[in-house]
């Protein structure tokens, strides 16, 4: 388990162009040394906002986005195509302006699919697709993802992972389907603690006033049921993404920022 490591950043602006040229390079690196990146996204607004800053980033064409793998942490159990989806979003953002293969684009499943209205079936579908694509040095059932990106909600939730629901308490799955999350909508598809925690690296974005609670309970030795976000680690790096606004209730301990 690694260390968090804290960057803070003037305005969630800046925060999602310095994320993005951080990104850009962690792509890079995993492609020269083995021929692709395995990334997973998040949504909400700072990860819609990081994939934006990406897109216009100059540095963006140093990625063979053909080579590039992109999971997601969670999803909303809606129809294809709902705006609310995640990757609906994600496509709105970037990913439909980037040349990527599609066999690599992989969406969690939706409610009009195959498994209708059956979001266990559907997050089991999910995770059988990241066992096919896991490797013998991988763990856990899940590949070893380069980067493995999550949102920070005001109530400390990650993913779907909301404190104290079933979902936050998951030992053994990789994938679970959410029912009755305090957040519309109810029914989700979300990654378990397991699954995150195989990542190289986990980054953890927060900015806005309404994540600084979030960001000091999680921080200061918070248990991972009553606050998911602590229980988010790296298998290498752990990093904190913030702004200033979501970090102004940190103990002063927790500085100075990680540096790189």
């Amino acid at each position: 388990m690694s260390t968090p490591q804290l960057v803070v950043h003037r305005d969630k602006e800046l925060m999602a162009e310095a994320a993005a040229a951080r990104l850009i390079t962690k792509i890079v690196d995993a492609q020269a040394a083995r021929g692709y990146a395995s990334i997973v996204l998040t949504g909400g607004r700072n990860g819609n906002g990081l994939l934006a800053a990406l897109g216009s980033a100059p540095a963006r064409d140093a990625v063979d986005w053909s080579r590039l793998d992109l999971w997601w942490g969670d999803e909303r159990y809606l129809p294809e195509g709902d705006p609310e989806r995640n990757v609906t979003q994600a496509r709105a953002a970037l990913l439909d302006r980037v040349p990527l293969d599609p066999a690599r684009v992989h969406a969690m499943p939706a409610s009009d699919g195959p498994y209708g209205s059956d979001v266990d079936a559907a997050a089991a579908a999910y995770a059988e697709e990241l066992a096919a694509a896991a490797g013998p040095g991988d763990h856990d059932g899940v590949p070893t993802f380069d980067v493995l990106m999550l949102g920070v909600g005001p109530d400390t939730h990650v993913a779907s992972l909301f404190p104290e629901l079933p979902a936050a308490r998951e030992t053994e799955r990789t994938v679970v389907g959410v029912r009755g999350a305090p957040k519309p909508p109810p029914v989700r598809i979300s990654l378990t603690l397991p699954a995150i925690r195989a990542a190289h690296e986990v980054w953890l974005l927060a900015a806005g006033e309404d994540k600084a609670k979030a960001a000091a309970i999680a921080l200061s030795g918070a248990g991972e049921v009553q606050a998911p976000a602590a229980g988010a680690h790296g298998r290498s790096r752990t990093l904190w993404l913030l702004d200033a606004a979501a970090a102004s209730e940190l103990p002063r301990s927790l500085y100075p920022p990680a540096s790189a």
